[in-house]
């Protein structure tokens, strides 16, 4: 059995790292290179960074930090926001990035899919799905969950997988930030009809909210961002916890580098010691 995953997310606006409920209500968390940093040297699987603003102007200032990142860490990570065409994952890739992310270019355009895999490999395309709960089900939306469509998450998840992306990463909105789980029921259905890993994102609030998100959600990695950023949980208990709990992740050091990591409070670090 492959081992599960997990991978700190950070939300890059501005240069720094973000963090919201519902995917609003932002309050910074870091800079993200340091985070990074940290987060490797204490056993993350990999890292995802997204410039959720991906204004032109902002996209050089993400690049240069992606190189920085590449630089400092030893772990895979994908990078998303704001790309739409195969030069946009060139030039991602050239700064040292790992795997792509895409998401509303891929809803308007899902031959995207089809030129990022012929061109890089399925193994760099990582397709993220932000869906929310409503009386129709589960529907995508675009543009960091403010535009609705008309897309079913299953039925996109399952033109994606057959286009050949490398996994999934599906986020639900009605989760994000308020820490009372992951949408396992939603995320049981995607593993049980994809053949492509599925990664979880949204609702991470305690260590058992992991080992459920692949007990019964059936995840093949499990996202957080929050827990991690501000202190509440640390990747190495959290590894050691699951461990007990029967469920299969790498070693929660990396050898050498086991101090914990230092915990956030606002947009500063502080000691608790």
């Amino acid at each position: 059995m492959l081992a599960k995953r997990i991978i700190p997310c950070l939300d890059v606006k501005d240069g720094q790292t973000v963090k919201g409920t519902n995917f609003l209500q932002l309050r910074q968390a870091g800079d993200p290179v340091e985070l990074g940093k940290i987060y490797s040297q204490q056993g993350a699987d990999e890292l995802v960074f997204l410039d959720i603003t991906a204004s032109h102007e902002g996209r050089k200032t993400f690049t240069d930090m992606v190189q920085k990142v590449a630089a400092e860490i030893d772990i895979p990570f994908t990078v998303g926001g704001g790309i739409s065409e195969l030069a946009d994952v060139e030039r991602m890739l050239s700064a040292g990035a790992d795997k792509i992310s895409i998401n509303s270019a891929a809803l308007r355009r899902p031959e995207l899919i089809d030129e990022i895999v012929r061109h890089f490999g399925s193994q760099v395309c990582v397709v993220a799905i932000d869906a929310k709960q409503d009386e129709k089900g589960w529907m995508c939306y675009l543009n960091g969950g403010r535009i609705p469509t008309e897309r079913s998450l299953f039925e996109w998840a399952r033109e994606v997988n057959d286009r050949g992306a490398g996994e999934i990463l599906f986020t639900s909105m009605n989760h994000d930030g308020v820490k009372q789980g992951f949408a396992c029921e939603a995320l049981s259905r995607l593993a049980s009809e994809l053949t492509i890993p599925v990664i979880a994102s949204g609702g991470a609030g305690k260590k058992e909210h992991f080992r459920d998100v692949f007990a019964q959600g059936h995840a093949d990695a499990a996202l957080a961002a929050s827990v991690f950023h501000f202190g509440q949980i640390s990747i190495p208990e959290l590894k050691e916890y699951l461990r007990k709990e029967g469920i299969n992740v790498r070693p929660p050091f990396v050898k050498g580098k086991s101090s914990p990591p230092t915990p956030f409070k606002g947009n500063r670090m502080f000691n608790d010691n």
